[in-house]
Order: structure tokens, then sequence, then C-alpha cells
């Protein structure tokens, strides 16, 4: 007794679908799904097919059973097998090969990720004209164009057609590219670090071969501890604003040391040689306030903060902090600071107490950062996408160097922390960050009314 193949076929409505898929664009998996489920009389006859399929093996398990039964010669139970059912993923991406990798008539294999094609080994030219990619995302197409698919025909607003790619136009604020504006009052912002609010936190990795937080530690000697973000690696979309620094410290009670802290900040990564010192207890500048806790039993502890607020807010990728402890003495003829350093760190007897710290953060926020957007900006300094780009590129580089630079630390001679913004956030070499600034600064002499240029103090390499 014989089975017969289901009568229903895929193959007719299959080409048919086929000549109903665009060829005008790129056409990726989900889109290609997204015809194949709109497709009702190609849904009907794969429904169908199923149902097909599952009568006939029905069919053949109850004649294979019966013929088991009447035969006197099998062994062992039969095993029946019918062809594996081809899941609709093998479907959309055997549409996918045969609109990109069917020339000259061979079959080959797609690749959506490399969007490529690989092809049989006697025919190694399969692949056809894949299109461009359009889409709702601002580095797609709008629309591929009429005489080569392959390029992009127009663009999304916001961008501009340069060499058959879409490319972001010049934008209109620099808000665009660089946020560093913090629309809050001082007493907001007062009130926030006094209370140590988590909102206003900036989450770091703290790394020291010194002290261990949360752990008594012998405070002879110089402690290093730093607190970094990581962001080339972590947070590349995204660059932070230092206005305050916390610690919580304990010392062992009756001790007759205090520590003595020292801040060096990085403003957006690099060596660190390229930090600047923070001038505390200087004239005009913040100073730690310390606040004594009185809940934590048979240690003194205190809560060190320093506010740099609006005024003195600046840039930060890394904060390194270099712990010292100073002898307290209330003999007034001694005019300069006793720093604890003993000969042997062993020596029990010069042991004059211990100290731990408890926490350890950083306070400000972080805020929008579009390294490849400013990439594009500074390439249209060399090619200019349209006509009247590379002024417009010139001003924005301009603008954001020096609201950039105004947010220098407090030092006889302000940094040029956009250099550094351009060497170690966007990895421009030295000769690359040289040649930009002596554009702007050829650039900015030509301008009617410009003021000269102020001498900025180099910290970066």
């Amino acid at each position: 007794m014989s089975v017969h193949r289901p009568v229903v076929s895929l193959h007719d409505e299959f080409k048919a679908f086929l000549k109903q898929l665009p060829t005008d664009r790129f056409l990726n998996m989900s889109t290609i799904a997204k015809f194949w489920s709109a497709d009702l009389s190609l849904q009907k006859r794969y429904a169908q097919l199923e149902a097909s399929t599952a009568m006939v093996l029905g069919k053949a398990q109850k004649i294979v059973r019966k013929l088991f039964t009447l035969s006197k010669r099998c062994p062992k139970q039969p095993r029946i097998s019918l062809p594996r059912e081809r899941p609709v993923g093998f479907w959309l991406g055997t549409a996918q090969s045969l609109l990109y990798c069917n020339e000259h008539g061979v079959l080959g294999m797609f690749s959506e990720e490399a969007k490529s094609c690989t092809c049989p080994v006697e025919q190694p030219t399969c692949q056809g004209t894949i299109p461009c990619v359009v889409g709702p995302s601002p580095n797609s197409c709008s629309q591929c164009a009429t005489d080569n698919a392959t390029r992009c025909g127009a663009c999304h607003h916001g961008n501009v057609l340069h060499l058959g790619s879409c490319r972001p136009s010049i934008g209109a604020s620099l808000d665009h590219y660089l946020n560093f504006d913090l629309d809050m009052p001082d007493a907001e912002v007062k009130f926030l670090l006094q209370r140590l609010d988590s909102r206003i936190e900036v989450h770091a990795i703290y790394i020291s071969n010194d002290v261990r937080l949360g752990s008594w530690f012998n405070p002879a000697w110089r402690k290093r501890m730093l607190l970094t973000l990581k962001s080339n690696k972590n947070k590349s979309n995204l660059i932070h604003m230092l206005m305050g620094i916390s610690f919580q410290i304990c010392s062992t009670k009756n001790s007759t040391l205090e520590p003595v802290p020292v801040i060096y900040v990085n403003p957006f990564g690099g060596s660190h040689s390229e930090s600047w010192f923070m001038p505390v207890n200087q004239p005009e500048f913040s100073d730690w306030e310390r606040t004594r806790l009185d809940s934590i039993p048979n240690a003194q502890c205190y809560n060190w903060t320093l506010s740099l607020g609006n005024k003195w807010k600046s840039f930060f990728e890394t904060v390194h902090i270099y712990l010292r402890s100073r002898i307290v003495t209330d003999d007034p003829t001694v005019n300069e600071t006793l720093f604890y350093e003993p000969l042997d760190l062993d020596d029990q007897t010069s042991n004059m107490g211990y100290m731990k710290i408890n926490t350890l953060k950083v306070l400000g926020y972080s805020m929008h950062f579009d390294p490849e957007g400013i990439k594009d900006v500074i390439l249209q300094l060399d090619y200019p996408y349209t006509q009247g780009t590379q002024d417009a590129a010139f001003l924005m580089l301009l603008e954001m160097r020096d609201r950039i630079n105004r947010l220098s630390p407090p030092a006889p001679q302000p940094l040029d922390l956009f250099s550094c913004l351009l060497r170690h956030r966007l990895k421009l070499s030295a000769g690359e960050v040289a040649r930009i600034k002596d554009s702007l600064q050829i650039f900015n002499s030509k301008l009617p009314y410009a003021f000269p240029e102020p001498d900025l103090a180099q910290l970066c390499s």
C-alpha cells in the first residue's frame, strides 16, 4: 500500500510572495516577516500544508501499524520518518537569499550581520545588488537612489546627503553635541550638597591598593585612592560635572591625628599628570566642612564635605585623593604642619591611632555627549558636505571650546580643557588636536569684533 504526498505546495505562492517584496530598499528578516504575515493567501496555503502534512503522518502511522500487525517477520517496531518540517525562519532566510544572492542563476546564502553572500565554490559571484538601508534612525536613508540602489537618494531632516550616505548636518544648537547646562539655582544646589542627596551622586569605581573601605588602617604615610568612571568603556555618551566630594572617616578614640586630604581632578581621562590640583582652603575657594557623627560608638567619626556648587564646578573623569595624617597640637610655637610619618611602621610604640573610611562619594551630574557627532563636525573643517557648512562647523567648535574652557578650575592661568576633551574623549592624536586648535585660532582672528585669544595652560599632552 502506498502513501501519497500532500497535494498542497508552497512553490507557486512563494514565488508570488517574492514578486511582491519591494526591491528599492534593503529588507531585513523582521521586515520580510511582516510582509509574510500580511500575505493572507500565503498564510492560508501554509496552514493547509501543515494540516495536510499532519494528515499524511497520521495515515502513514495507521497503515504501518496495520502492516506490522499482519507481518510475522518484523523483529522490532518500525520507525516512521517524514521530511523534517521547515520553520518560518527558513522561508524568510530563503527569501532574503533569493533577493540578494541569486545572481547568474546560482543561489547562495545571505548573512544579514555581514550584509554579504556565501556563494557556492563553483560560482563565487552569486551576490547581486544589496540596496541601502531605509529606516527611521538618523543615519539611515529616507530612500535609496533611483540610479544606484546601494546608495542613499535622500536623508531625514537634520542630515545631509554626502557621497551616497547620510551624515548629520551642523546642529542648530550646541546641545545637540554637548549639554552641560544645569537649570538649578545655587540655593537648591547648596541644599542638595548639604544633604548629600543621592540624586546628585555620580556612581564611580573606587580603586586603592592602600585603603579598603570600611576597614581600619594605619594612617602612617600617604594613602592613595581614586574614584573613576571609565567613560570611554562604560558611558561613552556622557560627560560628567563635579560639584562636590564627600567622605566619612573615623579615628580611634583618643587619637591625636586628623586627616589631611589632597585632591587632584582629571577632567576627561589620560594619565595622572593630566590632572589639576584642587586649591582647597585657598582664598575665595571652598574649604572642607566637617560634621561630627555621634551615633558611632568607640570612634570619632566625621562627614567631610567639599562643596564646589555652580561657582567652582568643573568636568571630571577621575578624582585622585591623597590622604596624609597630621598630628594635632595646641602648641602655638609650632608653626609647621607635623605629619605622622614614623621611621618604622612596625614600631607599635609610635602608633597614634587608626583610621577608617566608611564612604567616599563624588557629587555632581552627567550630561549628554555625542563624540561621533563632534567628530563629524570636525571632519567638515576640511571636507564640508555642502557650501556654508565649513563656517558653521568653525562657529560651532568655537562656541564649544569657549564654553568648555570657561569651566576651567581656579588657577593663575586658565587650563585648556577643550584639548583634553579632543585628546581623550574623542581619541584624537596630539597632531590632530594641535591642527584643530590652530585652525580655530586662525578662523577666530578673521571674525569681526573678535576677542583676543586667552593664554591657556596646557594640561593634556
